[in-house]
């Protein structure tokens, strides 16, 4: 098959940064395909789901702070508004979030974490390990401290993916359900891209949104491509029993021998138990040492947690960049844009992330909260040029 259509916005890949993208775009009256063959699924089927800007915050991540507030304020609104256009609930809680300490060390590392949090102006609580208990009595006796942050929320992405791809295809979103393995150019602009079965499609504006298979695609001159690299992240889900109920009111996190760990209680019951971060390329295998330290270091957490049925066992890559931040907007070539490299951010980010995708698309500007993430940022040669 050969067929070519016509569309004004090609976007490549339909996860969760695909679809949002897709979504706004659709609703600003632009024509509006996606080529994935399996659009809705993705990174975001191993996600947690977390959207935890204050508690996630790291050194040196300041300006992506900026940005992951930005998109934390707009979820309440985000969320009504799509599952309304879409009919389907996303699991969104704002249920808050409590970093805790299992020693000396760890208490040290959170309390460092906290002065860093007051600098930047955000809203943490410190509370004694029987703050915690008190909070949270499934927590071990030997907790001893910790920070709640109440603006630290959840959402499903399992959910919130269907809910996006149903909000696509009422908005009129054209779906292909083949790959898209190489861009088609016209003189010096990107114009669409051609899938597996051979149909092309061509495109006003193409934009790249393949999770971390965003730097493989065919075609593109090298100096555009984005620089993503994947980064596997295991994940186990646990059901809690009506009798156990309630096991967990909010998401609990903590290091645990130097690696991080978190708990993610839904509303359904299911428990979400993650991750691990690895550098192991293209690898998704789930492995016995990785289930092993997971369970090992949740249940120095919440030693009940043994007691709970394991019902599935995930692993997955997410887009890392070279500063871990987002690369969003138009890259060197002409027609082509980027949405890629939001690593452990993807599921925050969703909300903020089609609307500034939205709006270069329908304007041609990147709008000022986008520009520290613009993909130019690793030309050198492109680094003073504005967007």
């Amino acid at each position: 098959m050969h067929a070519r259509h016509t569309c004004d916005v090609l976007v490549i890949g339909g996860g969760v940064i695909g679809l949002v993208t897709a979504w706004r775009a659709a609703q600003r009256g632009l024509r509006v395909a996606v080529a994935d063959p399996a659009p809705g699924r993705g990174a975001a089927q191993v996600a947690a789901g977390m959207l935890a800007a204050v508690t996630e915050l790291h050194y040196g991540e300041q300006t992506l702070l900026a940005l992951n507030l930005a998109s934390a304020r707009r979820y309440p609104a985000f969320t009504a508004e799509l599952e309304e256009a879409s009919g389907v609930e996303t699991g969104y809680r704002a249920c808050g979030t409590l970093a805790v300490a299992l020693d000396a060390d760890d208490r040290e590392h959170l309390r460092e974490l906290h002065d860093l949090q007051r600098r930047s102006g955000l809203d943490s609580q410190w509370l004694s390990g029987r703050e915690c208990r008190r909070l949270e009595p499934m927590l071990a006796p030997g907790v001893r401290g910790g920070l709640r942050v109440d603006g630290d929320h959840q959402t499903d992405p399992r959910r919130l993916s269907r809910a996006l791809l149903t909000a696509c295809e009422r908005a009129g979103v054209v779906f292909h359900r083949h790959e898209a393995v190489r861009a088609l150019l016209a003189g010096d602009r990107a114009a669409g891209a051609e899938l597996a079965d051979g149909t092309r499609l061509a495109a006003g504006q193409t934009v790249l949104a393949a999770g971390s298979l965003s730097g493989r695609l065919a075609g593109l001159p090298e100096e555009v491509l984005p620089p993503v690299r994947p980064v596997k992240g295991q994940v186990l889900r646990l059901r809690v029993p009506d009798a156990y109920r309630p096991f967990l009111s909010r998401t609990v996190r903590a290091v645990v021998r130097g690696g991080p760990v978190y708990l993610v209680p839904r509303e359904n019951g299911e428990l979400v138990v993650g991750a691990t971060s690895e550098e192991l390329g293209w690898d998704t295998t789930v492995t016995a040492g990785g289930v092993y330290e997971l369970l090992r270091d949740a249940h120095e957490l919440v030693p009940g947690i043994t007691e709970l049925p394991l019902v599935e066992t995930l692993a997955g890559l997410r887009p890392g960049s070279p500063d871990n931040a987002p690369l969003l907007g138009p890259t060197a070539l002409p027609g082509l844009l980027v949405a890629t490299g939001h690593h452990r951010n993807g599921v925050l980010l969703t909300p903020v992330t089609g609307d500034v995708m939205a709006e270069v698309l329908t304007t041609g500007r990147l709008p000022e909260e986008a520009r520290p993430f613009s993909p130019r940022r690793f030309v050198p040669a492109l680094q003073e040029q504005p967007a």
